[in-house]
């Protein structure tokens, strides 16, 4: 039984597959709220459908749970009506970038004041395994058995073309990285992105002939944390930002 505030006990144990990292970014990010708090902030979460949009559900606090690629503008509806909430959107790749693309790079241009949490999963895990905007490229999955052909969506550059962006890339291996990475996210005046790197070991790495071992270990050895503020290259981890 969880003691954690915003953790709804009775909807546990988590179902998320053994190993998956979701587990563990659920509860840090539960942790992060229950931290801020403390500060005034009064947090709602959107999701849309796919794995990682199941987490609405296991929050004890207010969630909206949307259509496949609609949790931005929900967010956004949510935000223009009480201004003073926190809200925060967390769902997948799939959802959040390739069906929900067109709501991601306006609500950005617009500088719409929410944060949106990508658990970067590298595929539809939720549905079994589809190439999505952020499958690396040569990675097989059930719709590019060769390997995919196209190069991964590189959303810090769609970003990068608004006069003001917050862009923030993590990993749910990194614990404190995560918990300060998505603190200044919330805490940042304006649209907010972190891209969450948490590979689908059972839809993706499986394919790959990985475990979780092996996802953890390659995590450990492809991606570094950096301080500098500047804009992130292949493999580092930080935040990049103009106010």
């Amino acid at each position: 039984m969880s003691s954690k505030k915003f953790v709804r006990s009775e909807m546990l144990p988590l179902k998320w597959c053994d190993g998956c990292g979701i587990n563990s970014f659920f509860y840090m990010t539960a942790d992060v709220f229950e931290e801020l708090e403390k500060e005034g902030k009064n947090f709602v979460v959107v999701s849309g459908i796919g794995c990682t949009g199941r987490v609405a559900a296991h929050f004890d606090l207010d969630s909206v749970h949307g259509l496949h690629g609609r949790a931005i503008p929900l967010a956004v509806g949510v935000k223009q009506g009480n201004p003073k909430l926190d809200v925060a959107v967390i769902s997948g790749d799939g959802d959040l970038l390739e069906i929900g693309l067109g709501h991601f790079v306006h609500s950005a241009r617009r500088n719409d004041n929410i944060t949106v949490i990508c658990n970067s999963n590298e595929v539809f895990g939720m549905t079994g395994g589809q190439v999505s905007p952020t499958t690396r490229l040569g990675a097989k999955t059930i719709t590019t058995p060769q390997g995919n052909l196209k190069e991964p969506l590189n959303v810090q550059d769609i970003l990068f073309s608004n006069k003001n962006y917050f862009y923030a890339r993590t990993s749910h291996i990194f614990p404190q990285h995560f918990k300060d990475v998505l603190k200044q996210a919330i805490n940042h005046e304006g649209f907010s992105f972190v891209e969450v790197i948490s590979p689908c070991v059972i839809n993706f790495s499986r394919r790959l002939g990985k475990g979780v071992s092996d996802v953890i270990t390659d995590l450990r050895s492809e991606y570094k944390i950096i301080e500098t503020g500047e804009k992130l290259g292949e493999g580092e981890l930080g935040v990049y930002k103009n106010d």
